[in-house]
C-alpha cells in the first residue's frame, strides 16, 4: 500500500533550498536563566544582570575581526544560539545584526534565526526581534507534557510552550521547535501521540533529538548511579524509526538525522554546517570554519564568558585555538557531517580533498549490509539503517 504524505495543518510551500553551502555567521549568547541537567553546551547562569551593552560592543569587535578573515564572503544565514538568546534585549539583537551588515554583504532574504525558550517569550520582545531583522525562531519546547518538562529541568510548562508557539507563528515568517525523545519511561505509543500533536502545531520545521547522556552533566551522574533509566538500544531504534515514519507521512520528512522540514524549509544555516561550508563563529565558545591563504582553518573561541569579553576588549578577538586542517582531516569532517544528510555527500568534493575514491571494498560491504547507497555516480548517502550506526559507517568509509 502506498502512503501519500498528509501535510500537517497550516504547512506552507517553499521554493527549494539552493545546493550551495552558503556562508553563515553564528553568534553565541552563553547565558541561561538555569542550567538544564542534560545540557553540555557552553551555557552559564549569572545571578547579576549581564551588561548587554558591553557584550554587544564586544560582539561587534569580534565580528569585524572575523569579517577581515573572510573577505569576499556573502552572508546567507545568521544564527543567534546559546545559551538563551531570547534573554537578550531586542536592542542587543539589533546591534549585533547591524554589526554583521556593516562588516559583510548580507544576501537578500538571508535566513536570520534566534533560539528562544518559552519562559522568556513576550509579545513585545518577539516583535522587537522581528523589527531588528530576525525572520526565523527556534523554540526550545523539549516536551509536550508537564511531567517530562519537570524531569528535564525545564522552567516552562506546556501552557507556556503552546502560547510561545502561537505567538511565534503570528510574528515570524518561519518557526521551528525542538523536542527531546527517548526519555525515561517513554514508550513508542507515548512518543507517537506527542509527535502527532507536535506536527499539528508545527509551522515548517521540527528538530527531534534523542536524549543522550553526556559526561559531566547531572543526568550523567544520575545515570551512573542507576537513578535515571533511559530506553535501551532496541527501544531507541524503534523510537527513531517511528519518528522517521510519522514525520514523512505527515509532510515533514527528515533531511538530517534529527531535523525534519517541509521541503524547501530546511534550516539554511544548519545546512551550511552539514554541507561542510564556511562560517564565522563569534562569542564565548563559538566555533568557526574559515578559509585562509593556506587552507581551511578550524577556529574555537574561549569558552568562559568574562574571559572572552576581556580578550576581545584587549585584542579584538576571543580566539583560543586556530588550527589549519589537513586534507585528510577535511575529508573526515566532510564524511562525518555530510552523511548526516538525506542528500548525502558529493564524492567529487571528497576526491578533490583526498585525491582518491571511496574504498570500493568497504563501500561494497556497507552496501551489501544495507548501510549506504549510491545516488548516481558522484553521490553517496547513509540509508535509514546506516543512520542508526552512523559513527561506525563513517569510520568504515574513512
Amino acid at each position: 500500500m502506498t502512503i501519500h504524505p498528509t501535510p500537517a495543518a497550516g504547512l506552507l510551500a517553499f521554493p527549494p533550498v539552493p545546493r550551495d553551502p552558503g556562508f553563515g555567521v553564528y553568534v553565541h549568547w552563553p547565558f541561561c536563566a538555569a542550567k538544564c541537567p542534560y545540557c553540555d553546551f557552553n551555557s552559564h547562569v549569572r545571578h547579576q544582570p549581564v551588561d548587554q551593552v558591553r557584550y554587544a560592543a564586544a560582539f561587534g569587535r569580534e565580528l569585524a575581526e572575523m569579517a577581515r578573515r573572510s573577505r569576499g564572503q556573502t552572508v546567507t544565514s545568521i544564527f543567534l544560539g546559546g545559551g538563551t538568546p531570547s534573554l537578550m534585549d531586542p536592542a542587543t539583537v539589533g546591534a549585533i545584526l547591524d554589526a554583521i551588515a556593516a562588516n559583510w554583504t548580507v544576501a537578500p532574504g538571508a535566513e536570520v534565526t534566534l533560539e528562544a525558550n518559552p519562559t522568556s517569550v513576550e509579545a513585545d520582545r518577539f516583535r522587537g526581534y522581528r523589527a531588528a531583522g530576525v525572520n526565523r525562531v527556534s523554540l526550545g519546547v523539549q516536551a509536550l507534557n508537564d511531567r517530562d518538562l519537570k524531569a528535564l529541568g525545564r522552567m516552562h510548562d506546556v501552557g507556556q510552550a503552546l502560547s510561545a508557539i502561537r505567538l511565534a507563528r503570528e510574528i515570524f515568517p518561519r518557526l521551528s521547535f525542538d523536542l527531546i525523545y527517548a526519555r525515561s519511561g517513554q514508550t513508542v505509543a507515548d512518543w507517537e501521540a506527542e509527535l502527532t500533536q507536535a506536527i499539528d502545531l508545527a509551522a515548517d520545521h521540527l528538530s527531534l533529538y534523542q536524549l543522550t547522556i553526556e559526561e559531566g552533566t547531572p543526568f550523567y551522574a544520575l545515570h551512573r548511579a542507576g537513578r535515571l533509566v533511559v530506553p535501551d538500544g532496541d527501544l531507541s531504534a524503534e523510537l527513531y524509526e517511528a519518528t522517521q515514519s510519522l514525520t514523512a507521512t505527515r509532510g515533514l520528512p527528515a533531511y538530517e538525522i534529527s531535523n525534519h522540514a517541509v521541503p524547501g524549509a530546511e534550516s539554511r544555516h544548519n545546512l551550511t554546517y552539514w554541507r561542510y561550508g564556511l562560517y564565522a563563529g563569534v562569542g564565548p565558545g563559538a566555533h568557526g570554519r574559515l578559509m585562509g591563504e593556506d587552507g581551511r582553518h578550524a577556529i574555537a573561541n574561549e569558552r568562559h564568558p568574562e574571559t572572552w569579553l576581556r580578550m576581545v576588549e584587549d585584542w579584538e578577538t576571543g580566539i583560543a585555538s586556530d588550527e589549519l586542517l589537513s586534507p585528510a582531516e577535511e575529508a573526515d569532517e566532510l564524511l562525518l557531517m555530510g552523511l548526516r544528510l538525506a542528500e548525502g555527500i558529493d564524492l567529487k568534493r571528497w576526491r578533490r580533498l583526498t585525491g582518491r575514491d571511496i574504498d570500493p571494498v568497504r563501500e561494497s560491504d556497507l552496501t551489501q549490509h544495507g548501510m549506504v547507497q549510491r545516488l548516481g555516480p558522484d553521490r553517496i548517502r547513509a540509508t535509514p539503517a546506516g543512520m542508526l550506526v552512523l559513527d561506525a559507517v563513517v569510520a568504515d568509509l574513512a
